[in-house]
């Protein structure tokens, strides 16, 4: 059951003028009405890639553009607006088609990041970019309570696949080149491939070890090609 949109709008501190647009933008193309929301997925999306890269830049006045886009790929991409849209419940208003939500819509990832993002730019069209800036700053802040480069990229494997997802759409590949030693003392070096391209090699104690400092080299090498 889809939960009135007030309630949504009290979760927002936002109360929107034109209740139509917010349908719009929890509108699902499975809905199947003359509307959805992914033009305002569109939108929002653009805009918060500003509202973000704004706010590093302002908290991390000392760091250079590298680092700078490797915060923003950590927070402006589907795995954290999805964790955003369900600090606000989102995936409760969001309207579907009995199958979707059969099918676990409300549950989706890529449905809820794109909801969030449909969110976002609704309210920067009725409001502007400061309402909007403030609204997605503090979910941003309560979600994520010590935004800095370690705390976001202790899991660089993660931080890899969340990156080739939003730049090339698929999920880097780890393969073991070699492994040495006895049973007790082994180094395994690994190498990670991305669209059959080897970007990194490393090597680690364990598996997962080398897996992490390849995936760090790759980040790195990604950022410089940007």
């Amino acid at each position: 059951m889809i939960q009135e949109i007030e309630v949504l709008e009290n979760t927002l501190g936002y109360k929107f003028k034109d209740k139509k647009l917010l349908i719009e933008a929890l509108t699902h193309k499975s809905y199947k009405q003359p509307y959805d929301n992914e033009r305002l997925e569109f939108l929002g999306d653009a805009v918060l890639d500003l509202i973000v890269g704004e706010y590093l830049f302002t908290k991390f006045a000392k760091s250079n553009e590298g680092k700078l886009s490797k915060i923003r790929a950590s927070l402006v991409n589907e795995n954290g607006f999805d964790k955003l849209a369900r600090s606000i419940n989102l995936g409760d208003f969001i309207y579907l088609s009995n199958a979707e939500e059969n099918n676990g819509g409300r549950e989706k990832p890529s449905l809820l990041s794109n909801a969030f993002e449909a969110v976002m730019g609704a309210i920067y069209l009725e409001a502007g970019l400061k309402t909007v800036n403030d609204i997605a700053i503090k979910i941003i802040e309560k979600n994520h309570k010590d935004i800095s480069l370690d705390s976001l990229f202790r899991d660089f494997k993660t931080s890899l696949q969340e990156l080739t997802q939003a730049r090339f759409g698929i999920t880097p590949e780890y393969k073991v080149i070699s492994s040495s030693g006895p049973d007790h003392q082994k180094e395994f070096e690994l190498a990670v491939f991305i669209e059959d391209k080897e970007y990194a090699r490393a090597s680690g104690k364990s598996k997962k070890i080398a897996q992490q400092e390849a995936a760090k080299l790759a980040i790195e090498l990604l950022m410089k090609e940007k």
